[in-house]
């Protein structure tokens, strides 16, 4: 959808809620989603929010025109960008943070970046992009040698460049190898049967069901064989990430220059996942004091965490830290898929009321910080 589209669809919509749904960890076409910017911000009002946020991958080239839509919609929306950053020089190094493919590697997010500086934090992105498609080549590699031998190759250029407008992550990979699949075996069930028969993929039942149900539900049908690909191969074809992560310093200190809010994504160990899609796995829980001592050091502002993806226990710990450390909270539920709903209701519980009201504040820092930075800062001040 554009916003021309867009334009010519507003009658469709309901007006803007004024619910507590909030959603600040939307992603778009930009990293990895089905939705164009404006599509977005249109599925976000169509679906019932109050709030919409846009946190591609290593990236801002969406964000003004996310702005735009929602300005046209009458939508409070922001911006943000999430990346990858060195946690090796410090004294987490070596230890599994809210990364499951690799240690001293953790997911950390800018909120709120000022409107005027959308251009110098995409400037500050561009060069880890190309350093992480030096490594996403090298992967590409690696699926060729797992999947060459029965017929199936995937060419980055011509397969996997053309999925994604601005940074292509791990899921282009494996979604271009999804388009093979589906190119090669017309039918559901002879795709089920390529993965579990040939290539030894353990596809969950409701995977499963999902993907033999392809032909009724065509807009989800290859992300849900992404879904089974994704969660058995990229252990096996990753390489560890190196030069296209910026120092946990490095970012931090262009998230300051630039006027933003610097978040880490909380994630937390997990057992018998909440959501379905995550491996049982130790993340960081058994030293989460020490990652929060980590973070007050290094300037962070905020923590931002899923109340969908964890436990009851886990997250009253995560915001009693937050509390007692006088960390900003910033909530958001991960869309980058078709099948996940924009609307989260977990936040019609009274313990999340203020994660409600962290979203509209955060909105009101974006709009102040281009002007007085310093009174800016005082609204997310804790």
């Amino acid at each position: 959808m554009t916003l021309d589209e867009l334009n010519a669809r507003k009658g469709e919509l309901p007006p803007v809620s004024n619910s507590c749904y909030i959603n600040n960890h939307i992603h778009t076409c930009h990293s990895f989603s089905p939705y164009t910017p404006t599509a977005a911000v249109y599925m976000a009002c169509k679906s019932g929010l109050a709030t919409a946020g846009i946190v591609d991958h290593d990236t801002t080239a969406g964000a003004r025109e996310f702005l735009e839509a929602g300005r046209r919609i009458g939508m409070p929306v922001t911006v943000g960008a999430e990346c990858r950053i060195d946690m090796s020089g410090t004294r987490l190094n070596g230890r599994r943070l809210n990364n499951p493919d690799q240690k001293s590697v953790a997911y950390v997010v800018m909120h709120g970046i000022p409107h005027s500086n959308i251009e110098k934090v995409d400037d500050f992105l561009k060069p880890y992009r190309a350093h992480r498609n030096v490594r996403n080549r090298g992967m590409i590699e690696n699926i060729n040698k797992l999947v060459g031998g029965f017929g199936v190759t995937v060419d980055f250029d011509r397969d996997v460049l053309p999925l994604s407008t601005t940074s292509v992550t791990e899921r282009h990979l494996l979604f271009a190898l999804t388009k093979k699949i589906t190119e090669k075996y017309r039918t559901p069930a002879d795709v089920v049967a390529f993965m579990k028969d040939v290539m030894g993929i353990a596809v969950s039942g409701k995977n499963e069901e999902n993907i033999l149900a392809g032909e009724q539900t065509p807009a989800f049908y290859e992300y849900d064989i992404l879904g089974a690909l994704k969660g058995n191969l990229v252990e096996k074809i990753y390489i560890p990430a190196t030069a296209e992560l910026p120092s946990v310093g490095d970012f931090t200190d262009m998230v300051h220059r630039y006027g933003g809010v610097a978040a880490y994504a909380y994630l937390g160990d997990v057992g018998n996942s909440v959501t379905g899609d995550k491996k049982a796995q130790k993340f960081e829980d058994d030293y989460l004091d020490e990652v929060f001592d980590v973070l007050e050091e290094y300037g962070f502002d905020a923590v931002t965490f899923m109340p969908t993806r964890n436990t009851a226990e886990q997250l009253d710990r995560v915001m009693e830290l937050c509390r007692t450390r006088h960390f900003f909270q910033i909530s958001g539920e991960d869309i980058n898929s078709p099948r996940q709903k924009f609307i989260c209701p977990a936040y019609e519980n009274p313990k999340f009321t203020h994660l409600v009201e962290a979203a509209h504040t955060l909105i009101r820092y974006e709009n102040l910080a281009d002007t007085d930075l310093k009174a800016a800062r005082e609204l997310i001040r804790v």
